[in-house]
This record gives structure tokens, C-alpha cells and sequence, in this order.
């Protein structure tokens, strides 16, 4: 299935696509999509929907394909390559950082140039969400707990994430910085997430081209990672982390620049498209 949100900002509503790519509306179904919605006993009824029997939704904006975020696990250097461009080594462990759920934003909203920011840069990322929650989750059982994959633009200012002190997190979890969907897609329509073709422009320029896989640590590992350090829940998302080509890496740095547009994807989780814009 492909599970989408609807609607404006704040009063977004659930709904699925069907055949045709139409939206169909869920609202007589579940509340959101979000929190036990995401269980697998709630997917399995979902499922066994006729999407061509439920009321057509109006067309519109599409919100962020989860809704109640609880945790937003950024995983970082996940790709050799990009490790490799940005001057760091390969790490040893997954680096952990976090997004502040008042990032979030739907696929084709603007995102906003923070106040005084010189170094705001792009990364296509795979996102897993949580479905089935858990702790201590064993590799082997750790995509029983994957409801589905999104498009993550994991959106970074790069001076305050690397020059101005502390973690990375002041840098990462700017408002607008961090567009998911189209779409969750669930996990029975992804048989590996480790063969996902995954792309960004900027203007109509290819500035990433990667696979997933070449991810250093591949979803099962982070899962289970995570969720050594902290309790997963439904809704959770986990960014996996980027391959090469952010504006970081060129040779000189490239930034975004208010007026420019992002245009990106994952090949079967949909694509995203924002316009840059100076915040207010």
C-alpha cells in the first residue's frame, strides 16, 4: 500500500492511493497515519480495502506521510562515498543525531533558508518507519518492526551543524528541514530496502545519484541499533543516512540559495519537490 496525508497543514487527513494514483480518503477508517495505525493488524485491515470503494479525496496539498512523530533518528556517514567527500573517516558504529519533529513538512513545501544561515545544504535519504514497537530488537527480527519507507530530504546547515560547537543537532532540525513522503509505502511492497536507487537535483542538476546499496550499515543493523539506546514506537522514523554529491562535497561548496528548487526521490517511494525560500 501506499498511505498518504492529505489536506493543509495541521488538519491533514489519512488516505491511500489507488490503482490510477488517485487519493483515495481512509478518514472512516483510522484517524491518521500515525501511532497504532501503523501496527501490523491495522495495515493487515487496511489492506484488505477495496481502495476504488472509498470517496476520492479533493486535490491538494500532500502533508508529511506520518503524522505524530515521536522520534526523528537521523543516522549520519551512513555511505562510504560520502563519507569519503565530506573528509571523515568510515565510522565504526552508526553515528546517531535527531531531527525536531517541528521540522517535518510534506514532500513539496517550501523550505526556508534559517535567519543568518550561509551553508544550507540538501540529502536524499531512505526513511524507515516504525511499525510494531520494541526495544533491544535483534537483526534478524528488526523488519517485523519496519511499517514502511519514505523520502527523507534531510536538510542541514552545515556551519552550525560542523563549526559551531556541540553535536550536529543545531544544524539538522531547523523548521522545513525535514520534508517526508509522498507516501508511506509499506514494507510488503519494498522486499529489499537494499536495493533502492535514490537521486537529488537542484534546478534540473543532478547533484546525487546513489543506491542503497552501499549504505554502510544496512536498515536491519540501524533498527536494531536504535533500538539498543531507546524504546522504537510507532511512528518513529529513522533517516539512514545519504550517498555523495551535497553541496558540501563539490569542490568549491555549493549552497542553496532562495528561488532554487529540489527535486528528489527514491525509485517506487515517490518524489519531492521544494521551492527555496528565505524565512521570515
Amino acid at each position: 500500500m501506499k498511505l498518504v496525508r492529505h489536506g493543509q497543514a495541521g488538519q491533514e487527513r489519512p488516505g491511500i492511493l489507488d490503482a490510477q494514483g488517485h487519493v483515495r480518503d481512509l478518514s472512516a477508517h483510522v484517524p491518521d497515519i500515525a501511532g497504532s495505525t501503523l501496527l501490523p493488524a491495522t495495515l493487515d485491515r487496511l489492506r484488505a480495502l477495496d481502495p476504488d470503494s472509498l470517496p476520492l479525496a479533493e486535490a491538494g496539498r500532500i502533508g508529511a506521510c506520518v503524522g505524530g512523530v515521536g522520534k526523528f533518528i537521523c543516522i549520519g556517514l551512513n555511505y562510504s562515498d560520502h563519507a569519503a567527500e565530506t573528509g571523515s573517516p568510515i565510522p565504526k558504529e552508526p553515528i546517531l543525531f535527531n531531527k525536531w519533529i517541528s521540522a517535518i513538512t510534506g514532500p513539496n513545501d517550501d523550505v526556508e533558508i534559517p535567519r543568518l544561515s550561509s551553508k544550507t545544504d540538501w540529502e536524499v535519504e531512505l526513511g524507515v518507519v516504525i511499525g510494531a514497537p520494541g526495544r533491544y530488537i535483534t537483526p534478524e527480527d528488526a523488519l517485523a518492526h519496519v511499517a514502511g519507507y519514505c523520502v527523507v530530504n534531510d536538510v542541514s546547515e552545515r556551519e552550525w551543524q560542523m563549526e559551531r560547537g556541540g553535536t550536529w543537532d543545531k544544524g539538522k532540525g531547523c523548521d522545513t528541514f525535514g520534508p517526508i513522503g509522498p507516501w508511506l509505502v509499506t514494507a510488503d511492497e519494498v522486499p529489499d530496502p537494499q536495493a533502492l536507487h535514490l537521486w537529488l537535483e537542484v534546478d534540473g542538476t543532478r547533484m546525487q545519484d546513489g543506491t542503497t546499496q552501499t549504505m554502510i550499515f544496512d536498515v536491519r543493523t540501524l533498527v536494531s541499533y536504535c533500538s539498543q539506546f531507546m524504546s522504537l514506537q510507532s511512528g518513529d522514523i529513522i533517516s539512514t543516512g545519504t550517498p555523495p554529491g551535497v553541496g558540501l562535497g563539490k569542490t568549491p561548496p555549493v549552497f542553496l540559495r532562495a528561488g532554487q528548487t529540489m527535486r528528489l526521490g527514491i525509485d517506487g517511494l515517490g518524489e519531492q519537490r521544494q521551492r527555496v525560500v528565505d524565512a521570515s
